[in-house]
């Protein structure tokens, strides 16, 4: 009698963010829709906060990262995280790997590179998952590798398949290197096995970083599989795939989006700086000031711990012009016909959010790989302008009201829109059936099913 072939079973690990957890949980729809059986697990500490989709094709799990009775609004620092999270979580996710027994790989977030040692000690497939650029981990390549010496020594950085830089247009973990000591040997130490990966995925489309990602498919496997936007967005090739399926926060649909549709056709600015940091208060005058100035519409996303720095008409729902909310469905509302801006700090999510959604950018870059992706805003791919900020690193109001007007009514704004649109069918086209990013998702596929 002929048995059914085996079906692949792969285990997706997410370092505990928003920003990580979603491009990877899209990845894993993916998969699923290729055949694959996917369990999906982040922290026990940050699964407690998550609202989960439970019409998910997804099956979830958690690992312990040492602080599993750590309340959510409890802060643990980087020093004390970092060191506990590699190796409490190592021990925890063996023991994962032995409840689901006959695993045939492991897709691990590159925060969590000791994931690969785990997979090797069970002898299974190791594959590395980065939710930054390819252009963003080529520089921390070479800087892990001695390659690019920090402190940086001259103002201009050259590193291959990169367009030239200036030195603070490199991530704050690396012109900024002494600033965030923890955070930056974290962010470095996701290179130190690199070489021991079977597979090297990036939330990147190949046209989109062509050049990078030439450069680093020298070194290793790498094979880019996003955009990672929910497939309604893109493709519509996966049903019913509307939204990432977790959220952190509630997100306030129905008073946003409420009030964008009685607003014209590209007449809002949207203004959302993550999840993670936020303008401190010199900034957020600022950002106030030019709001109220300036004639546009807006919907600004602010989180409740900063309120404060808000005057009341923007909180009692007075502002002619405006809209505050602590949070909101992104996607639903850069998808929104009134949407005409999107003020961004350059997470790289929201980038492609705002690529895949054909929604010109204004950059406001806070820390991380943000003022790189800035960069290529601007400067590679043409879909925005950045902010820039004065000697005491603010962006007054009247260089983002100038930035603001540029985009939504100048002549650069128009070869802006052009260039967003097209950025957005090539992503389309990458995840569509038989794109770039399609037959590197298919490639991976067919060869745990040969070896399942």
């Amino acid at each position: 009698m002929n048995l059914a072939p085996k079906r692949p079973h792969v285990l997706v690990i997410s370092y505990p963010a928003q920003g990580h957890i979603n491009p990877m949980l899209q990845f894993c729809k993916r998969l699923v829709a290729k055949g694959v059986k996917t369990t999906f697990a982040t922290t026990f500490s940050i699964s407690k906060t998550l609202h989960i989709d439970i019409n998910s094709p997804v099956t979830f799990e958690t690992f312990s990262d040492g602080f599993d009775n750590i309340g959510p609004d409890q802060f643990v620092s980087p020093d004390e995280h970092f060191p506990m999270l590699r190796k409490v979580g190592s021990e925890s996710l063996s023991d994962l790997v032995r409840k689901l027994d006959g695993l045939d790989a492991i897709i691990y977030d590159g925060f969590l590179p000791w994931a690969l040692d785990v997979a090797k000690r069970f002898g299974i497939v190791g594959a590395v998952f980065f939710t930054q650029t390819c252009a963003v981990n080529n520089i921390y390549y070479h800087v892990i590798r001695n390659f690019l010496k920090i402190p940086l020594l001259n103002s201009v950085v050259k590193v291959p398949g990169l367009p030239q830089l200036e030195d603070w247009e490199t991530p704050s973990f690396v012109h900024k290197f002494d600033q965030f000591p923890a955070v930056s040997d974290f962010v470095f130490g996701q290179f130190t096995n690199i070489d021991q990966a079977d597979w090297v995925f990036f939330n990147s489309f190949y046209k989109l970083e062509e050049e990078a990602v030439d450069w680093m498919g020298k070194l290793w496997r790498v094979r880019t599989i996003g955009p990672t936007l929910p497939s309604m967005y893109l493709d519509k090739r996966l049903l019913d795939d509307h939204n990432y399926g977790v959220n952190l926060f509630k997100p306030k649909c129905t008073e946003s989006m409420n009030w964008l549709n009685d607003k014209p056709k590209k007449s809002v600015v949207y203004l959302s700086f993550g999840s993670v940091t936020q303008p401190g208060p010199e900034q957020m005058k600022e950002i106030t000031c030019g709001l109220i100035d300036g004639g546009f519409n807006f919907l600004w996303v602010v989180k409740s711990s900063e309120e404060n720095e808000l005057p009341n008409e923007f909180l009692d729902g007075t502002s002619k012009k405006g809209l505050v909310v602590t949070w909101c469905p992104q996607l639903q509302v850069l998808a929104h016909e009134s949407i005409g801006c999107f003020v961004t700090h350059c997470g790289f999510n929201s980038v492609l959010e705002a690529i895949g959604l054909g929604v010109p950018m204004v950059a406001m870059p806070q820390w991380s790989d943000q003022t790189t992706n800035a960069k290529y805003v601007e400067d590679v791919w043409g879909v925005g302008v950045r902010a820039k900020p004065d000697d005491n690193g603010i962006v007054s109001r009247r260089v983002l009201d100038s930035c603001i007007r540029e985009v939504m009514e100048g002549e650069k704004g128009n070869e802006i829109k052009k260039n967003v649109i097209k950025w957005r069918d090539l992503g389309k086209e990458a995840v569509g059936e038989d794109g770039s990013s399609d037959k590197n998702i298919h490639e991976f596929v067919g060869e745990l099913k040969l070896r399942s």
